[in-house]
């Protein structure tokens, strides 16, 4: 973690955007799930268990502040894609591996994969929100996710995953006021402010398949962090004001120490559904505790979205380890500095 840290002090993010891989799931039970990078030899994901039947609707709050036919939620244990939005709120199709916990995840409308949790499209090969997501027929053609044509016999789904300018870091004051500052080839930019500051941890049932000081999910409302050992339960979750103030399910947020509640720098602008934070940025990557591992040292190292803090002030360390719920576990943390994911060594 610390080595990560310094190798990206010193270098600044890629501004790619060419293609990096696809994901691509067929709709057939038994069928492999693959990963293909740059016309490469596939890798396998696992088998198909279970197809979708339908869609859900309504799904989560902040589904519907993503983009049609994209990813909007990357997790250890799901992934979400975005049909459509009618009348306010999301319609989605998810991606579980066979263990999980995804209660955003509705019982016949996910693709079920043998896959490890935390592993495969869920770690190494997770993509960012706002991917593209396809339906591709045997014959090449591509159509996009539509609520009005479900998957047909012999498509196989495909999630388009791409290099995109992304910051090196950001970093937050954890205080009422304190500030939320993005870092890139440019410099410094004040992109937030933080309204509610963190200071505990919560039982996160997702963080069950990550480890210590890395993204258990990211989706347009909600950055989840682990604090726990994989295998056990205990995180965090940074969320934008919009979410907090309007979706009645996080109302309780702003009497509670597990969430840290963050708004735009301009203090009028919806945050949720917008880059770096909650769009396009983030996401679970590999898991190196399963022996995951990409192209070269730096796509493995890089392609991670981890997390640093200082304890009054101290030295950047990764996050106190803590398990369940804990109301005071994080509150000596003043800082927090999420890297962004890279699979390019910059200057090559």
């Amino acid at each position: 973690m610390l080595l990560l840290a310094a190798i990206v002090n010193i270098s600044f993010a890629p501004a790619l955007h060419a293609e990096t891989f696809e994901l691509r799931i067929p709709f057939e039970i038994g069928e492999k799930a693959v990963a293909v990078r740059n016309g490469q030899m596939p890798v396998e994901l696992g088998k198909i268990i279970k197809i979708p039947q339908s869609t859900r609707y309504p799904a989560y709050t902040a589904s519907a502040w993503g983009k049609e036919s994209t990813v909007c939620a990357s997790a250890v244990s799901a992934l979400h894609l975005l049909v459509g939005v009618e009348k306010g709120k999301g319609r989605t199709i998810s991606i579980i591996p066979q263990e999980t916990i995804a209660p955003a995840a509705k019982a016949g409308t996910s693709f079920v994969l043998s896959t490890k949790a935390g592993t495969g499209c869920f770690g190494a090969w997770s993509p960012k929100t706002g991917s593209e997501v396809v339906l591709r027929n045997t014959y090449g053609a591509e159509r996009k996710l539509s609520k009005d044509e479900f998957i047909k016999k012999g498509e196989t789904l495909v999630i388009k995953v791409r290099d995109t300018e992304t910051p090196v870091f950001v970093e937050i004051e954890n205080r009422p006021g304190g500030r939320i500052l993005q870092y890139d080839e440019n410099g410094w930019t004040l992109i937030g402010r933080v309204l509610r500051p963190l200071a505990g941890t919560g039982r996160f049932a997702g963080t069950k398949f990550q480890t210590c000081s890395r993204l258990r999910a990211s989706h347009p409302g909600v950055i989840d962090y682990s604090t726990s050992s994989y295998g056990t339960i205990g995180g965090f979750q940074i969320i934008p004001w919009d979410h907090a103030l309007t979706s009645k399910e996080m109302q309780n947020t702003w009497n509670m120490t597990q969430w840290m509640i963050v708004a735009p720098a301009d203090g009028k602008s919806a945050l949720g559904g917008t880059p770096p934070l909650f769009d396009n940025g983030l996401l679970p990557g590999v898991n190196r505790g399963e022996g995951e591992e990409l192209l070269d040292i730096w796509s493995t190292y890089g392609r991670t979205s981890p997390l640093l803090v200082r304890v009054n002030g101290g030295a950047w360390q990764p996050v106190p380890k803590t398990s369940g719920k804990n109301d005071r576990a994080l509150e000596n943390i003043t800082h927090l500095k999420i890297y962004y994911p890279s699979t390019k060594e910059p200057g090559k």
